[in-house]
C-alpha cells in the first residue's frame, strides 16, 4: 500500500490470503495453549516442552480445531521458529560481547564474563549447528510474522502477522530463510 492507502502494484502484496487465515488462527492457538501447558508445569527442559506441544496438539485435535497430522505440522513448524528466534539471540550475543570492549570493565568483571561467555558461547554453538539445518522455511508451510529472504533469488517477503508462506513473487521459489 502506499500513502494514500491504494496497493502499489510494483510492490508485491505479502498480506496473507483470506483462505490462509483459519490456517494461521489454529497456528497462532497452538502456540498459545502450548506456551500456557509449558508455564504451567513445573520443569524447564526441552523435553518439557514436547510434552506441551504434544498436549496442545491432542487437546486441541479433539476438539476439532485442526487434524492430528496438522498438529504434528504445527509442532514442526513452532521447533522451527524457536530454533530461529534462539539463533537471532545469539547473534544478539555475539554483537554484545563485540561491544563489551575490556578496558570498560573491572578485572574481576572481565574474568567472570568470559567464564560465563566461554560456556554460554560453547552451548550456543552446538546449539546453532543443529539448528541451522532446520531453519529452511518453504512456501505452504505457516510461520509467524517476520521477513523471509528468497533462497533463490534474495527478494525479501514481510510477513505481518501469522500466515502461510507464498512463494516468491519474484523468482517463484519455495526456499526462504527468516530474520525479524
Amino acid at each position: 500500500m502506499n500513502k494514500s492507502g491504494h496497493h502499489d502494484p510494483q510492490q508485491p502484496s505479502t498480506d496473507p490470503p483470506p483462505e490462509h487465515d483459519q490456517h494461521s488462527a489454529s497456528y497462532d492457538r497452538f502456540v498459545a495453549m502450548s506456551r500456557e501447558l509449558f508455564e504451567k508445569g513445573q520443569e524447564r527442559s526441552s523435553e518439557a516442552w514436547e510434552k506441551s506441544m504434544e498436549l496442545a496438539r491432542e487437546q486441541l485435535a479433539r476438539a476439532g480445531e485442526f487434524s492430528s497430522e496438522q498438529g504434528e505440522q504445527f509442532k514442526h513448524y513452532l521447533r522451527r521458529d524457536m530454533e530461529q528466534t534462539l539463533r537471532d539471540f545469539q547473534q544478539l550475543g555475539e554483537s554484545t560481547m563485540e561491544h563489551l570492549h575490556p578496558a570498560r570493565l573491572g578485572a574481576g568483571m572481565l574474568s567472570s564474563l568470559a567464564k560465563l561467555f566461554h560456556v554460554t558461547g560453547s552451548a550456543m554453538s552446538s546449539l546453532s549447528e543443529k539448528a541451522e539445518e532446520m531453519l529452511e522455511y518453504r512456501t505452504g508451510e505457516i510461520t509467524t510474522a517476520g521477513t523471509l529472504t528468497c533462497k533463490n533469488c534474495g527478494q525479501k517477503v514481510h510477513l505481518t502477522s501469522t500466515s502461510m508462506i507464498p512463494p516468491c513473487p519474484s523468482c517463484h521459489g519455495t526456499h526462504y530463510r527468516k530474520g525479524y
